[in-house]
């Protein structure tokens, strides 16, 4: 069994495929190393792939290159590779959105089309509901996207419908929500608070901390990303949500309690983009795909905090 697993040294990517080669799958890998972060970071995600047997990786740039080869003899295609970051995504910035969330996707359905592979599962985002005080958010609500990433993230979807729907693509999307643990982006709040921890410098807070997500352990994304994979339908979204809502405030002092020490905290405004709250329904998920998150939330934050020592300061 063969898969492909774009955006393989990213945060996601790298969890999966390594879970995907302990499941017996050859992995092609492909990564562009966006400079979204440093690259040495990616290198060290890639680490406990780079020598396997069963594992190949590729860099390229999937806007550009040709992708026949990659498909080739592929089962599943996990499309993880993307332009990540609402705040980012505003003015100019937004031609690498439209480039590496939109056209990469198309022209990797294109590729696909007549292949044979088995699924076509799309890393989509909660970005795309938008700022909704309608919870939890349900895949038959109508997307309303405040950021032009959420907005580069929907077109996506309606990508991968359209490719199943015109040319029997087996596509499946799945909207991501706060993911979070080991290997984290920098530019992700954890991330950025355990580090200001580690050298006890002061950490930003937009917004009043009254806002909430719904945090979602990596290894859980990873498990509903392989089931959304052995699905039996096509053209369908679901949900990936931690089960539960947090509070800022509240995963802040669970941190604290976590590490032992307070934090100093830098109360900046409400950024562009950003929601106040959001809160998977995980009903079709849990039915259709069998999801069920496992990981609490202060087991995971614990987990991530050993990582982040780990990688220093």
């Amino acid at each position: 069994m063969k898969s492909l697993v774009t955006g393989v040294a990213g945060f996601i990517g790298s969890h999966l495929a390594e879970r995907l080669l302990g499941e017996g799958h050859q992995v092609c890998g492909i990564d562009m190393f966006l400079e979204n972060y440093p690259r040495r970071l990616k290198e060290s995600n890639l680490s406990g792939l780079t020598g396997h047997s069963r594992f190949k990786f590729v860099e390229g740039d999937l806007a550009q290159m040709d992708l026949t080869e990659l498909v080739q003899d592929v089962s599943y295609v996990f499309h993880l590779a993307g332009q990540p970051g609402v705040r980012a995504s505003w003015g100019r910035e937004f031609d690498h959105y439209t480039r590496n969330n939109i056209l990469a996707t198309q022209r990797l359905l294109e590729v696909c089309k007549g292949q044979g592979i088995r699924k076509f599962v799309y890393a989509s985002s909660s970005s795309v509901y938008g700022d909704t005080e309608d919870l939890p958010m349900r895949e038959d609500s109508r997307p309303r996207p405040v950021s032009p990433y959420g907005v580069s993230k929907l077109a996506g979807e309606y990508l991968c419908y359209l490719y199943w729907k015109s040319f029997a693509v087996p596509t499946v999307s799945l909207r991501y929500f706060t993911v979070y643990g080991p290997r984290q982006r920098p530019d992700m709040f954890f991330h950025i608070f355990m580090r200001a921890l580690c050298r006890n410098e002061e950490i930003p807070l937009y917004d009043d901390g009254t806002q909430s997500r719904d945090f979602t352990f990596c290894s859980d994304i990873v498990e509903g990303t392989l089931a959304a994979a052995l699905y039996p339908g096509c053209g369908e979204v679901f949900n990936l949500g931690g089960g539960s809502r947090t509070s800022l405030f509240e995963a802040i002092k669970m941190v604290e309690d976590i590490v032992g020490r307070r934090a100093r905290l830098n109360k900046l405004a409400r950024q562009q983009g950003d929601v106040r709250h959001t809160e998977a329904e995980l009903a079709r998920a849990r039915e259709q795909l069998g999801y069920s998150p496992r990981m609490a939330l202060k087991e995971g934050l614990a987990q991530e905090w050993e990582w982040i020592k780990g990688i220093g300061k």
